[in-house]
């Protein structure tokens, strides 16, 4: 059973994380033949004040 973990900052629309999870589920059949029903994905979403990048949160850029 493949698991994937996908950590995302916050604020992609229901469409878009549906489409996400399509295209990453279709690529794991595949790529590895496994049933596309034994595909598990975990999607995390966080604020953007709780992410960062050298320091500087992500809340903080433009």
């Amino acid at each position: 059973m493949p698991l994937v973990h996908i950590d995302l900052i916050e604020g992609r629309s229901p469409e878009q994380l549906k489409a996400l999870v399509k295209d990453v589920t279709d690529a794991i059949v595949k790529d590895t033949g496994a049933p596309a029903e034994h595909i598990h994905i975990v999607l995390n979403e966080m604020a953007k004040e709780h992410y960062s990048v050298a320091g500087v949160p992500a809340s903080d850029k433009a």
